[in-house]
């Protein structure tokens, strides 16, 4: 998360507090006679009164102070024209239409798609399939010939023949030769929409019917049905199959000899950071991102994890296509409720086949809610105009497509010309439309057009109809703004300021200190044997690379060594490490034996400026802007009305 996001994240909790109107409302203060009110104040006040830490925020005397500030740093910005910037106007646009995503959503069939997708997210299909490939927007003609050979594919499966052999032969999915049609155990939104609603509607053991996705016809056979296994969170340690080059390796004799390491007692999180190639899980113990059936791409791998019953169980070494691993299980996510469920199951249904539904429920909607109007003598004139070379993408715009600036819709008060139309219809080239003959071809790119029209009139008209949505836009355009003011007036300020920096720092430099330090090399080991040969080579001066490189050998990693200048109490340091010039005893710290080698100790002492660097400027940030809301006090003329925070301040503190 940058800086940005985490600025206006913070800004919206107080654009959510200002969301609802108060019919009763009170001037509180004004900038430059412009008018600020007391309840959005109450609001803002009572939303943000659990969030800040610091108590002096909730006194309501310093709280109006803030206030106060907050809005004449919206003022300023207002006054040097921030809201003109190219940047700004495209973050506002863009926030916009994510926020106006929530206004073109229809609740009662939302919820419906969540419930169904819930309902089948509690089992787990596995399923064959037979694909005759066919594009969704093919002639009728190329159309039936795919129906008809999914048709007699699907009577011989009905009749008994086997289901794999037929995918095999006739299947035009290419995996099918190698898995004869078997797509696995798979769940909601893990197949497109119509595929998976064939799939929950056939019961087991059966052939469904014909079914149409944009890929082609199918037919499906449902091999299995089980309870969902919910997701599951697994540490593993990976050797992977060797190279054709690689001709002394033997993965399952390293991963046998780990395994027994682990019988030992060794702990299984510091064997897969010594020894595991799968890079990305090493340095974390071996732990995976938590996963589902049918995620990863080892269906061994998967059956091995999920048959571990209790946390810390840890599986037999096991080999998979990739190569042989162990297995422990962190821990077991069973499938959520739908509550907690409804915000991720809501997400997917927008980016799902689902949405579908939701985008024909609004344009019924607007159909009913807008009043608009077809030109009947516009629309003839423009359907002569498109002719056959439309349907092989080759159609081009009339030379004389600007003069077409007749009303042809008009939605409620706006009225579009025809050349909105004509430009529609050159951009649906590329969808690939068949639909014979012309005039029903230029019907239904009609009815396109207006339910686009229709949205765009909705969409433009937000802020209108929904007052709720104007009201968080208005904030979150001012948060752009001071955010802008803000890196313009002070942040890159105390970057760049180097004289002001240095005076800072002389001001308060002994607010940053350094405790004592040391330079160091610290070994360690879990084998008191290897430490103390360790403790040898650092008397002999040996480098620590040396010293690794002639005790970590046949692959085991038995000494590590971390050399650096830390600080006293660091996480670096063992805690009972003595800080004495030279090589210490052998010492030991849980489960690991140190030894060290310190070269010098550092007394506490003031820290430098570049030492203090980044939090120096932090600090100097702050300064900078309690002196500027200070300038700005100045600069505009500010009126605060003290009968009406009086009123607030006994409303609030009731």
């Amino acid at each position: 998360m940058n800086i940005k996001q985490f600025f206006l994240g913070l800004f919206f909790l107080l654009s959510l507090a200002a969301n609802a109107q108060n019919n009763t409302k009170e001037v509180l203060f004004t900038i430059d006679d412009k008018p600020y009110y007391t309840d959005e104040f109450s609001r803002i006040y009572k939303k943000n009164l659990d969030l800040v830490k610091d108590d002096s925020q909730k006194d309501l005397n310093q709280y109006l102070e803030l206030f106060i500030g907050y809005k004449l740093k919206v003022n300023k910005a207002y006054k040097l024209g921030l809201e003109n910037g190219a940047q700004y106007k495209n973050e506002l646009k863009s926030y916009r239409a994510q926020l106006a995503k929530n206004y073109f959503n229809d609740t009662k069939i939302t919820q419906e798609l969540v419930e169904e997708a819930y309902n089948r997210i509690q089992k787990e299909i596995r399923a064959s399939h037979i694909l005759i490939l066919v594009d969704e927007n093919a002639s009728p003609e190329d159309t039936l010939k795919a129906y008809k050979k999914i048709e007699d594919i699907s009577k011989k499966a009905i009749a008994g023949e086997d289901f794999g052999d037929l995918a095999v032969q006739y299947s035009e999915d290419p995996s099918a030769k190698e898995n004869k049609g078997d797509l696995g155990y798979f769940s909601a939104f893990r197949m497109v929409y119509p595929f998976e609603s064939a799939a929950y509607k056939t019961q087991k053991g059966k052939v469904s019917k014909i079914i149409r996705t944009r890929f082609g016809y199918h037919i499906l056979k449902i091999n299995d049905i089980r309870a969902n296994r919910g997701e599951i969170t697994v540490a593993h340690i990976m050797i992977l199959k060797p190279k054709p080059e690689e001709t002394e390796k033997n993965p399952e004799k390293t991963i046998n000899e780990i395994y027994q390491k682990i019988q030992q007692g060794e702990k299984f999180e510091d064997l897969a950071k010594q020894f595991s190639e799968d890079k990305s899980s090493a340095s974390k113990g071996g732990v995976l991102n938590k996963f589902a059936s049918g995620q990863l791409s080892s269906e061994e791998f998967e059956n091995t994890a999920f048959s571990l019953a209790n946390p810390n169980d840890i599986s037999k070494p096991f080999s998979t296509d990739f190569g042989w691993h162990i297995v422990k299980l962190i821990e077991k996510h069973p499938v959520k409720s739908m509550d907690e469920m409804k915000n991720e199951l809501e997400n997917k249904i927008g980016k799902d086949d689902r949405s579908k539904k939701i985008t024909a429920s609004l344009n019924e909607k607007l159909r009913k809610k807008y009043t608009y109007k077809k030109d009947a003598k516009q629309y003839t004139l423009i359907s002569k105009l498109v002719t056959n070379d439309f349907y092989e993408s080759k159609w081009a715009l009339p030379e004389n497509a600007n003069t077409y600036t007749a009303t042809l819709l008009t939605i409620n008060d706006k009225k579009i010309d025809g050349k909105a139309f004509l430009d529609f219809i050159d951009r649906q080239q590329k969808a690939g439309f068949k639909i014979k003959p012309l005039s029903k071809l230029v019907d239904t790119l009609y009815d396109k057009f207006l339910d686009e029209q229709l949205t765009a009139y909705y969409d433009d008209n937000l802020e209108t109809e929904f007052p709720d949505f104007a009201n968080v836009m208005e904030e979150y355009r001012d948060g752009l703004l001071l955010f802008d003011l803000m890196e313009k007036e002070i942040w890159d300020r105390a970057k760049t300021d180097t004289i002001g920096l240095q005076k800072f720092y002389d001001e308060h430099k002994m607010e940053h200190m350094w405790k004592k330090r040391v330079e160091v090399a610290i070994a360690s080991s879990t084998k008191q044997d290897m430490i103390k040969k360790a403790q040898a080579s650092l008397k002999k001066n040996e480098k620590p690379q040396d010293i690794k490189d002639k005790l970590n050998v046949n692959n085991v990693i038995n000494v590590m060594i971390n050399s650096g200048t830390f600080e006293e109490g660091g996480d670096g340091l063992p805690k009972t490490m003595k800080y004495n010039i030279g090589v210490s005893d052998v010492f030991k710290e849980g489960e690991y034996y140190f030894v060290t080698k310190v070269d010098k100790v550092i007394p506490a002492g003031v820290k430098t400026l570049e030492e203090c660097k980044g939090k120096l400027i932090n600090e100097y940030q702050q300064y900078l802007e309690q002196s500027w809301v200070s300038d700005l006090k100045k600069e505009f003329t500010i009126n605060v009305n003290q009968a009406a925070f009086d009123n607030v301040k006994k409303q609030l503190n009731q």
